[in-house]
């Protein structure tokens, strides 16, 4: 009924972690780090999120992708596709299906899905909102946010992805070739 010494031992040891040093004073830190039972030990740690590197409405920043989006976002929402698709898909073909869907009013669905895509892959908060509700109120500010981000992180939009991804085998930029100095006399 009463536990045996020992046992009296190991529980006083258990309530008391801490050892006592020399010193008189008492060593509180536990032999391991406590973790609550609640949490398995499966469970990843939370990603840490990135800023986006421009606003949404910040669609001025580059005033020629505003109004090709504002006239043809089927353009630009097929350039975004590409990348983030890293070429599985082409330009035009994307372009094409987000300009049927577009027809139908649904296209925000579709656009969000590659939003999240993209932010998934860059590690990017999702704000000021949830990805659908960004594209539903303000599609071709979504989208030039989009198109301004790949932009940032090194893409050349116009050139699709393949040329992307030969660039940067290449050593990334493109320089001019070195000319031979003319004949003196």
């Amino acid at each position: 009924m009463y536990p045996a010494v020992h046992e009296h031992e190991k529980y006083a040891a258990e309530s008391h972690p801490g050892s006592v040093h020399a010193s008189g004073v008492q060593d509180y830190s536990p032999a391991q780090a406590y973790v609550p039972p609640y949490i398995s030990p499966h469970v990843r740690a939370p990603r840490v999120t990135r800023q986006w590197s421009t606003g949404l409405c910040h669609c001025c920043d580059n005033p020629a992708n505003c109004f090709i989006t504002c006239c043809c976002p089927c353009i630009t929402f097929g350039q975004i596709a590409e990348i983030v698709d890293r070429g599985t898909s082409s330009c035009a073909t994307n372009g094409f299906i987000y300009g049927i869907i577009l027809l139908t009013g649904f296209s925000c669905l579709y656009s969000c899905f590659y939003r999240s895509k993209l932010r998934g892959q860059y590690d990017l908060e999702e704000e000021p909102c949830v990805d659908c509700l960004v594209h539903f109120c303000c599609e071709t500010c979504a989208l030039c946010q989009e198109y301004r981000e790949l932009k940032n992180h090194g893409f050349d939009m116009g050139i699709g992805w393949e040329a992307n991804m030969d660039r940067q085998r290449r050593g990334g930029t493109i320089v001019a070739p070195v000319v031979a100095p003319g004949m003196r006399r």
